[in-house]
C-alpha cells in the first residue's frame, strides 16, 4: 500500500484561471448545507407542536442526518476521487434540493426521521467534494489558505443566514418552508457549477470497495446509536449488543483498508501527528458545542419568549466572529504557530461556554451576545486552521478522502454531542414537578409544555411554564458546563499534539 502522506508529487505552480468563481460556486455548496443544519433547530418548536414528537423522537430528526453522513462521508469522498468530484458534487446537490422538498411536507416524526435521513444520503457527497476541490484548483499554500478561510467564513455566515431567513419564514408560513429554501441555492450551484466547475479525480483510484462501505455505515450507525441509548437510558442488552456490532463492524473496517491494495481509507494518514491532532481537535470541539447549539434556538424562543426572527438575529454574533476569524485564521498561524491558534480558539470557546452556564429567563442580551461572538471567533480560528492542515497533509489526488475524514469527525463529533448533551438537557428536563392534571407528554419537550400550557387554565398554565422552563435552563446550564469541560481539555490535548506543525508557505 503506498502512504498518502507528503508524496512526491509533479508541483502545480501556475495558477488555475477562473478558480476564484469556481471557488464562489463551491461556497454555495456549503451554504446549502449550513442554512439546513441551522434553520432545523429554529423550526423544532413548530415541528414539536406540529407533528407531536416523543422527546426521543425528537432527538431523532435532530440527529439522524448527522448519524448517516457521518457513516457514509469517508465512502463519498473516496466515490469522488474515483468517480469525479465534480460529479458527484453536482448529483448530491440535485439530490439534496429534491430531498428538501420531502422534509418540508413530512406528516409524521417517522416520515420526518426519514426524510432527514435520506438528506444526510445526499450531504455527504457535498461537504468533501468541495475541500478536495480547493485543494486541487489553489496550488499555492497561501491562496489555499484563503479559499479555506472563505470557505468556512461561508459556512458560519450560513448559520446567521439560516437563522435569520428561517425566522422570516415561520413568522409568515409553515415550518416546511424553511426546508424549501434549499432549492434556489440548490439550482444556481447546479446550473453555474457545470459550466465553471474543472473536473478532477485520482488517476489511479482502484475499485471502490463496496465491502468497506457497507463496515463503514454499519458501524458508525450502530456504534453511534448504541452511544446515544446509553446516554438516554442506560445500558440494556440491546444497547451493549448494538454498540459491539458498531466496534465490530470498524474493527473490521480498519483492518481491510490495511490488507487493500488500494483502500477507501488509507490509515497510515493517521500516523501523522498534525493529521490525527487536527481530526481529534474537530471531533471533540463539535461534541462540545453542538449540544448548546441544539437547544439554544428553543432557548431563546421558549424560554425568553423571542419571536423566531428575533431569536435568528440573536444568534448573529457567532457568524460574524466565525467568518472575520476564518479570514486571517491561515495568516495568524504562519505568523505565530498552528498550536497557538487552534489552542486559543478552544480555550476562548470553552470559558465562553462556562459563562453560558450562568444564563437563565432574565439574563440580558449583551452577555449572551458577546459569549456568542467569542465562541464563534474560536471556532473559526480552529477549524479554518485544522481542515488547513488536514489537507496540506495529504497529496492531492486523494483529497477527497482526507477531506472525509475531517467531515466525518465534525458529523460525529455532531452527533454524538447531540446524543449525549441532548440527553443530559432531556433527562434533566423530564424530572420536573408539574401541577395536578398535566398531560405526560408535557415531560417529553419545552415545546410540547408550551403546547400542553395552552389548553390549560390560567393559574396551572402559568406553574405549568414555570416549572419546565426551570428545568429547561438547568439542562442548559449542564450541557453547557459539560461542554465548557470538553473544550478546555481539547485545547491542552492541542496544544501538544499539533506541537511543531506548521503550514506551507510556498507551493
Amino acid at each position: 500500500m503506498t502512504s498518502t502522506l507528503r508524496q512526491p508529487v509533479p508541483v502545480e505552480t501556475e495558477p488555475r484561471p477562473g478558480r476564484w468563481l469556481a471557488l464562489a460556486v463551491l461556497v454555495l455548496a456549503v451554504l446549502l448545507v449550513a442554512v439546513d443544519a441551522t434553520v432545523l433547530g429554529l423550526a423544532t418548536p413548530y415541528i414539536s407542536e406540529d407533528l407531536h414528537p416523543s422527546g426521543t423522537e425528537l432527538l431523532w430528526i435532530g440527529d439522524v442526518y448527522s448519524f448517516v453522513i457521518a457513516g457514509l462521508l469517508v465512502s463519498m469522498g473516496s466515490l469522488g476521487d474515483r468517480v469525479g468530484r465534480k460529479r458527484i458534487l453536482l448529483c448530491g446537490a440535485a439530490a439534496f434540493g429534491a430531498i428538501s422538498v420531502l422534509n418540508a411536507y413530512a406528516s409524521t416524526p417517522g416520515l420526518m426521521i426519514l426524510a432527514r435521513g435520506l438528506l444526510g444520503v445526499a450531504g455527504a457527497t457535498l461537504m468533501p467534494a468541495t475541500l478536495a476541490l480547493i485543494r486541487n484548483l489553489f496550488h499555492d499554500p497561501r491562496e489555499r489558505s484563503l479559499a479555506i478561510g472563505i470557505w468556512g467564513a461561508t459556512a458560519s455566515a450560513g448559520t446567521a443566514v439560516g437563522p435569520i431567513v428561517g425566522g422570516f419564514l415561520l413568522e409568515h408560513f409553515w415550518w416546511g418552508s424553511v426546508f424549501l429554501i434549499n432549492l434556489p441555492v440548490m439550482a444556481v450551484l447546479v446550473l453555474v457549477g457545470i459550466r465553471t466547475l474543472p473536473e478532477s479525480r485520482d488517476p489511479d483510484p482502484g475499485p471502490w470497495d463496496l465491502a468497506s462501505v457497507l463496515l463503514s455505515l454499519v458501524g458508525m450507525l450502530a456504534l453511534v446509536y448504541a452511544v446515544k441509548e446509553a446516554a438516554t437510558h442506560g445500558f440494556g442488552p440491546l444497547t451493549l449488543a448494538t454498540g459491539l456490532v458498531g466496534a465490530a463492524a470498524l474493527y473490521g473496517f480498519v483492518r481491510r483498508q490495511l490488507t487493500l491494495p488500494v483502500p477507501l481509507l488509507d490509515m497510515r494518514l493517521f500516523r501523522h501527528r498534525g493529521f490525527s491532532g487536527a481530526v481529534l481537535a474537530d471531533l471533540l470541539t463539535v461534541l462540545g458545542m453542538s449540544g448548546l447549539v441544539f437547544f439554544l434556538s428553543q432557548f431563546l424562543q421558549l424560554v425568553q419568549g423571542r419571536h423566531p426572527f428575533e431569536a435568528g438575529l440573536a444568534e448573529l454574533p457567532a457568524a460574524v466572529g466565525a467568518v472575520v476569524a476564518g479570514l486571517v485564521a491561515g495568516r495568524a498561524a504562519r505568523r505565530f504557530s498552528v498550536r497557538a491558534v487552534v489552542s486559543g480558539g478552544l480555550a476562548a470557546i470553552g470559558v465562553s461556554l462556562a459563562v453560558l452556564t450562568t444564563l437563565d429567563a432574565t439574563t440580558g442580551y449583551p452577555l449572551l451576545g458577546a459569549a456568542l461572538l467569542v465562541v464563534g471567533t474560536g471556532a473559526g480560528f480552529s477549524f479554518t486552521v485544522t481542515s488547513d492542515v488536514i489537507l496540506s497533509s495529504v497529496d492531492k489526488n486523494r483529497a477527497g478522502a482526507a477531506s472525509a475524514v475531517s467531515e466525518t469527525a465534525y458529523e460525529l463529533g455532531a452527533a454524538l454531542g447531540i446524543a449525549l448533551l441532548g440527553s443530559i438537557v432531556t433527562a434533566a428536563y423530564r424530572d420536573f414537578a408539574a401541577p395536578p392534571g398535566t398531560p405526560e407528554s408535557a415531560h417529553e419537550s419545552l415545546g410540547a409544555a408550551v403546547e400542553a400550557s395552552a389548553r390549560m387554565p390560567a393559574p396551572t398554565s402559568e406553574a405549568l411554564l414555570e416549572a419546565a422552563r426551570e428545568s429547561f435552563v438547568h439542562g442548559l446550564h449542564l450541557a453547557s458546563g459539560a461542554g465548557a469541560t470538553v473544550l478546555l481539555m481539547t485545547a491542552v490535548a492541542a496544544w501538544f499534539l499539533l506541537k511543531g506543525q506548521r503550514l506551507e508557505n510556498a507551493a
